[in-house]
């Protein structure tokens, strides 16, 4: 390179190009930064189990207004530029791409959340999610739009887009504080899919504002007006069906290979959207979301890439733009926003007011009760759609010269905060106070359907203690579905699995697969929810705890049985004649009259105390049983000499009569 072109470069980046040249060069810096901000708060969250939602907040606040507010501290060159570095301005940083690339993250979102609406899984809590939306909907958006005007002083559009959208509830935010507050099934299902339901519902409210704001700036008619808004609304809703419809056609027919499923969804998504929104302006959203309910309602068999589309991508931008959200909140916005008493009692107003008269109102006879409606009007956290709808809109509002509309982001933090801290503390104890909550020790899940755990799953259940019994085999759980478990069809690892298994129903997990690894995952993946005492695995090997090729004994769950037998030591015995047997224990029949009964090497499972408590019993652990109902596994009165003496001191059983399969 010659000498005059050197210096013609270093010209024009020491010129006009300086600037551009540094954003060019930190741009990078600052994606990964965001990237690593909201993934290291979701894995924070599940390692603390709390709210993703919240430090994510956090993470944004400390890397956006609290970076900026000490760079306008007198602090030494080299520490200014440092902070500088690292603050997150996502709008300087990105410039005239940040509005198209929220807009884009909020329509994915949007899609995931339409993606877990699935109707046949309302179940009993279908009649009330539909009077949560049709009825409660509509009161929540009225009050809360009299709530923002009168309270906080919006004006009336605007305070509208307010009210609309914040009838949402989060289904990431509910589904932690459900498996934390182990609710009764029904409010626990109402909950549940109130969230799911309402994300999409809460943005097309504010979508249907933001229109008659857009349009009526354009100072035409009322009758043009609500025409346009109601062309735009079908027309997204039709796109978002047919384009569904023609996805799950291509699907069905084999159009697409396995590999690129996923990638094709990803890419479909965003078409519509541009051509939704082409076509007519902010119809996108609306479209997107009917395409993710027509794909979630449509028979076909690829809803696993749905679900890992969901789990990967959405993750991603979830936690990039709530990060980037918070992180445009200046120093001066949060100080005169929190300054001002009228927001603090908007949320209040939301909280204690809106939420529960709208409840109230929409669940009258209806079959569910006010204690159940209480719980949940006062359990209404606000979530990711909420803070990434208003800052979609906000930045939308201020392209219109609607300076007012800034306030939409604080605003949304505000009341997400709120709502969240105060369900994450009360849900608890409100679910106890009002005699709401499952109660303790009598809820089981059972992760492998085999002829061993489907025995037990009858043995617990003859016991009266409830059992799930879930796998991924729809012809392996046909034993527990004709005995009248509940099942679980589906992996229980999976994301889908907050929402489509009923974690209030148990408090104790069994992994009973023959595959110890997939035991031992299962068993740390729950065991932050339930406790490390309430998961158990059965092992690959005879009481393997302690051995050094096993997996390490913080990685896998408890122990079950007395003696810590394998898998194949059970299924040997299973099929020898052995069956579960409860026995009532005295101090006329004692647990060494049972051993002398049943023989030596019977297996105890778990004791149930006379006030109810169950205890599973593990390898080593001394247990006094007197007063108490044990279930055992034992050889049947008929098959006692099945079983040679070598095999009763080694453990193992030997291959004895046929015995039919649990029906």
């Amino acid at each position: 390179m010659s000498f005059e072109m050197m210096m013609l470069i270093d010209i024009i980046f020491a010129g006009g190009g300086a600037e551009a040249h540094h954003q060019a060069s930190t741009l990078p810096f600052k994606i990964a930064l965001i990237g690593a901000l909201g993934i290291g708060a979701q894995w924070l969250a599940w390692k603390l189990q709390r709210p993703a939602i919240v430090l994510m907040a956090i993470a944004g606040l400390i890397f956006g207004p609290l970076i900026g507010f000490l760079m306008g501290l007198p602090v030494p060159t080299f520490v200014h530029d440092s902070l500088e570095m690292l603050r997150l301005d996502p709008q300087v940083d990105f410039g005239d791409v940040y509005r198209p690339m929220i807009g884009i993250a909020v329509a994915i979102i949007l899609f995931e959340g339409g993606l877990n609406l699935k109707f046949k899984d309302l179940g009993d809590a279908k009649s009330a999610v539909i009077r949560m939306v049709i009825l409660a909907g509509p009161i929540a958006w009225i009050l809360g739009t009299l709530a923002a005007h009168h309270l906080v002083g919006l004006r009336w559009d605007l305070a509208a887009m307010v009210g609309g959208l914040f009838i949402v509830t989060g289904p990431t935010v509910i589904m932690p504080l459900l498996r934390q507050a182990h609710l009764q099934t029904k409010p626990a299902n109402i909950l549940k899919w109130e969230g799911i339901v309402n994300d999409p519902v809460g943005a097309l409210f504010a979508v249907i504002v933001f229109e008659f704001i857009r349009i009526t700036q354009l100072e035409a008619s009322m009758a043009m007006v609500f025409g346009r808004i109601a062309f735009a609304c079908v027309l997204g809703t039709v796109v978002g069906i047919i384009s569904g419809i023609g996805m799950a056609w291509a699907f069905r027919r084999g159009v697409i290979p396995e590999y690129l499923k996923a990638p094709v969804v990803l890419a479909w998504v965003l078409v519509i959207y541009v051509v939704a929104n082409t076509i007519a302006e902010e119809t996108g959203l609306l479209a997107v979301t009917a395409l993710g309910m027509t794909m979630a309602n449509t028979k076909f068999a690829s809803m696993v890439e749905m679900r890992r589309f969901k789990e990967n991508i959405a993750i991603i931008l979830v936690s990039g733009v709530f990060v980037m959200l918070t992180a445009t909140l200046t120093p001066n916005v949060l100080k005169a926003f929190f300054a001002n008493w009228d927001v603090a009692l908007f949320v209040l107003a939301m909280m204690f007011v809106v939420r529960p008269i709208a409840v109230m109102v929409s669940t009258l006879w209806s079959g569910v009760s006010w204690k159940e409606s209480l719980l949940v009007s006062l359990i209404a956290p606000r979530g990711i759609v909420a803070v990434a709808v208003a800052g979609l809109f906000a930045a939308e509002m201020n392209a219109l010269g609607r300076d007012d509309g800034l306030v939409f982001v604080p605003l949304a933090f505000a009341l997400v905060f709120a709502t969240v801290l105060f369900a994450g503390f009360f849900i608890g104890p409100l679910a106890h106070l009002l005699k709401l909550d499952s109660g303790d020790g009598d809820g089981v899940l059972i992760v492998g359907a085999n002829p061993w755990s489907l025995g037990l799953a009858k043995a617990l259940k003859e016991l009266q203690i409830k059992v799930t019994v879930a796998d991924t085999n729809w012809r392996r759980l046909r034993g527990a579905r004709l005995e009248g478990h509940n099942t679980f069809f589906g992996e229980v690892l999976s994301e889908n699995a907050d929402y489509s298994l009923d974690h209030s129903a148990f408090n104790t997990l069994i992994a009973a697969s023959p595959n110890e690894a997939y035991n031992a995952l299962v068993c740390v993946e729950f065991a932050p929810e339930l406790g490390r005492h309430r998961v158990f695995q059965i092992g690959a090997k005879e009481n393997n705890e302690d051995d050094a090729e096993s997996i390490a004994f913080t990685s896998r769950g408890r122990t079950l049985t007395s003696r810590g037998r394998s898998f194949d030591s059970l299924t040997r015995d299973w099929w020898g004649g052995w069956r579960f047997r409860a026995t009532n224990l005295s101090a006329e029949y004692t647990l060494d009259d049972l051993y002398k009964d049943r023989g030596d090497d019977l297996d105890l499972i778990l004791a149930r105390k006379a006030d109810g408590i169950l205890e599973f019993i593990q390898p080593g652990q001394e247990f006094r049983a007197q007063g108490a109902t044990v279930l055992s596994f034992c050889p049947s009165k008929d098959t006692d000499g099945a079983r040679g003496e070598g095999a009763k001191r080694s453990g193992t059983g030997l291959a004895g009569p046929a015995a039919p399969l649990p029906s």
